[in-house]
């Protein structure tokens, strides 16, 4: 049901793009000094484009049905396999950024709960405002003059090398280290004013042990929740990230296919999106769960 209703949507939103689809898609193909009515004719009867926009619709239902996507007006590829590869790089740009957030804003939003109202809490709030400010491109260009410009330390873009990734993947991941370390320092902070934490360590439990035993499971909730959205953002949300660096991902692939109107391609691509936030949002849902069996409980009860 879901793929019928984001398929749908993908549907009429090709059918609103600016200007006359079969032009521009004969233009990609011929070039526009070569393109005549004769040419966006042909390409229009081949799409269906000359069809009543119900019957057209009816015709991408049975296709979706039947689980075919189609091949791309550009490479002339399958839809399944273009989106399997674009989809494959981006998983990668996701994992590597979420790897690197975790590493910087786990445990600076660890020690910046622990002690709520010091220097490093302090500093914990500002980086979260200022790198959380940032626009994602202007990010990224500093980084290529720095990084990869002044330093040499790693290639500017594209695929071609093996870090390649790391530099998109830091882009993403400061902004989302310091939203990382701003949500892990509210829950450690809330964890350690709980009745649970204070009555740890009237037992004889450190400050340690008792966030250990009692503290890190509670907190550990709004940051898988957090890390579940920010990943699900990752995955459809790296658009800008993904253009500049050449990054060849499913976002990269989305705007390419929209400029050159590659219609099969863009009602493909944003299909995946689609089903892949739901999928992310179940698990995150499922981990939430595992994490806190209360909300079950309340589930259940309700």
């Amino acid at each position: 049901m879901l793929a019928l209703l984001v398929g749908t949507a993908c549907f009429f939103m090709t059918r609103w793009l600016p200007g006359d689809l079969a032009t521009r898609i004969a233009a990609g193909r011929y070039g526009y000094d070569l393109v005549g009515n004769d040419a966006a004719d042909a390409v229009r009867a081949e799409l269906g484009l000359d069809q009543p926009a119900w019957l057209a619709l009816l015709r991408w239902w049975g296709d979706l049905l039947r689980l075919d996507l189609g091949t791309s007006l550009v490479t002339g590829q399958s839809i399944w396999r273009e989106v399997a590869h674009q989809l494959g790089a981006t998983l990668d740009l996701a994992v590597t950024t979420l790897v690197m957030a975790a590493a910087l804003g786990l445990p600076l939003g660890v020690a910046a709960g622990l002690r709520a109202g010091g220097w490093l809490d302090r500093l914990t709030v500002v980086l979260a405002v200022v790198l959380g400010a940032t626009p994602p491109f202007l990010l990224s260009v500093l980084l290529m003059l720095a990084v990869a410009v002044q330093l040499g330390m790693l290639p500017v873009a594209g695929d071609d090398h093996g870090g390649s990734v790391l530099l998109p993947a830091l882009t993403l991941a400061l902004g989302l280290a310091a939203g990382l370390a701003r949500i892990t320092r509210g829950a450690v902070r809330a964890a350690v004013g709980s009745p649970a934490f204070e009555f740890a360590r009237t037992k004889g439990l450190s400050d340690r042990q008792a966030l250990l035993r009692h503290g890190l499971r509670p907190a550990a909730v709004p940051v898988v929740a957090y890390l579940g959205v920010q990943a699900v953002l990752l995955v459809e949300g790296a658009v800008v990230v993904e253009t500049l660096f050449a990054w060849p991902g499913i976002g990269h692939a989305l705007v390419h296919a929209v400029f050159g109107r590659d219609i099969p391609m863009i009602q493909g691509t944003a299909l995946c999106m689609g089903l892949l936030f739901v999928v992310f949002n179940l698990l995150v849902d499922a981990a939430c769960l595992l994490l806190d069996p209360r909300r079950r409980m309340e589930g259940d009860a309700s």
